[in-house]
């Protein structure tokens, strides 16, 4: 039986004890010794994505919780590390450390002075730009360079789409992109009505999508917030219609079509009704 970490050392430094011990080859925890860098990469987007739900639902007692499980995926990924003789979290907290200092001349360095986040924003990303040409050696680094593939493709499309903008490749204004939207529309209507094909139609739609979200990066929202907005209204406004329908003592089921619109007119009157 492995002893506790002493309860006066500081929580981080307990929690670096605490893994070292699940992770011990004979008295550690099964589960955790088998465990890879691939294995444990689900669990670290489940913990960011309820993060994410709970800063949604404002739950500040879920958040603290969600943002520990966030924080165990760090020191997890640094004691694998660290086993292989790779890097450790104080090489991980290090480098955030450098990066932040570096990045922020206006706060901790040359006088620069920031105005704004968007001014920030771009200084960011110029100082990104710089220190890719540093480990490049003088050779343009890709454009898309440091996109990951694991990213949510929502997101993984404006990113892509930043990245050409960056360069100029990007539409003028936003009446463009309503114009490219609707060929984007049409194209896939076309789809549907002569080809038909899974294939046809999983390519046009994701055209669209991708359409949407260009439209979303020129009207300044985060497509992945606005859909979860959407769906978070959907689930609300289906949970008004069972709720009406249960206070009936009716089954949803056999509520015919024309009644579920109804009732989902009235949850939209009601969602106004309550705004402040």
């Amino acid at each position: 039986m492995q002893k506790h970490p002493p309860h006066a050392a500081k929580p981080i430094d307990r929690l670096l004890t605490i893994m070292a011990q699940l992770r011990d080859k004979n008295k550690g925890c099964p589960w955790d010794v088998e465990q890879t860098f691939a294995s444990i990469v689900p669990h670290t987007l489940e913990e960011a994505y309820e993060v994410a739900d709970a800063v949604e639902k404002k739950d500040m007692a879920s958040l603290r919780e969600e943002l520990g499980d966030l924080l165990l995926q760090v020191v997890f990924y640094a004691q694998m590390a660290a086993e292989e003789k790779l890097f450790t979290f104080d090489d991980v907290a290090k480098a955030i450390v450098d990066k932040l200092t570096r990045r922020h001349p206006h706060v901790f360095g040359d006088g620069t002075k920031i105005k704004s986040a968007a001014e920030q924003t771009e200084a960011w990303e110029k100082h990104k730009d710089k220190e890719k040409k540093k480990t490049t050696r003088g050779i343009q680094a890709d454009l898309l360079e440091g996109v990951p593939l694991a990213l949510p493709s929502l997101t993984r499309a404006l990113k892509l789409q930043k990245r050409a903008a960056r360069v100029g490749f990007d539409w003028q204004n936003l009446e463009s992109v309503f114009e490219k939207l609707e060929e984007e529309t049409q194209e896939l209507l076309h789809a549907v009505a002569h080809e038909n094909t899974k294939e046809s139609k999983l390519e046009e739609v994701g055209d669209m999508l991708f359409c949407c979200v260009n439209l979303a990066r020129k009207l300044e929202v985060d497509p992945e917030a606005a859909l979860r907005f959407a769906n978070r209204k959907f689930e609300n406004r289906l949970g008004y219609i069972q709720a009406e329908l249960n206070s009936q003592q009716r089954n949803i089921n056999d509520a015919s079509f024309q009644e579920l619109n109804d009732l989902w007119d009235q949850a939209k009157i009601v969602e106004k009704s309550e705004l402040p």
